[in-house]
């Protein structure tokens, strides 16, 4: 099983005009999820403080699966897809509480920082033994049909690609 990073409940000025989650707090939600994921790994504030290193994003891809309203209860749950010495690929999973459902899917690159250089660093030695420690754990789980999807349109020798 995953481990849950974050549970939350959908707050009044989250919601858009058709009283559905707004997209940019699918993201928002995710961001809180990879501090949790921070958390786990030995990067919460103390971790931050010893090591001198944070996580930085550097790509997310984000699947909208059902809608969620005001007041619905959400919770995260993180797969470590992937880690090398200063990266790790994961996997965020949004789901309803009430019924399991997951409501979006974000896959995201992440990257340890030097917090004094602002530059790339390798994890220090206890934080990647907690990595590593976490991908053991998952290296069963199976990964998503979202994980690993490119967005475009097919290209149309016609147009090229391009909108007729």
């Amino acid at each position: 099983m995953l481990p849950v990073t974050y549970k939350t409940a959908v707050q009044p000025d989250w919601v858009d005009y058709n009283g559905h989650l707004r997209d940019a707090y699918y993201l928002l939600i995710c961001s809180f999820a990879s501090d949790g994921l921070m958390d786990l790994i030995g990067l919460d504030e103390a971790g931050r403080a010893r090591s001198g290193h944070t996580l930085y994003t550097l790509e997310c891809h984000l699947n909208f699966l059902a809608e969620v309203k005001l007041g619905g209860e959400l919770q995260v749950r993180t797969q470590l897809l992937g880690h090398d010495r200063k990266r790790l690929h994961i996997h965020h999973l949004i789901e309803r509480c009430a019924d399991g459902q997951i409501v979006a899917e974000s896959e995201q690159m992440l990257m340890n920082i030097g917090t004094a250089t602002s530059r790339s660093a390798p994890f220090d030695e206890q934080v990647a033994a907690r990595v590593a420690e976490l991908a053991g754990a998952q290296q069963e789980v199976p990964r998503s049909a979202y994980v690993g999807r490119v967005i475009g349109l097919p290209v149309s020798n016609a147009g090229l690609g391009r909108p007729q």
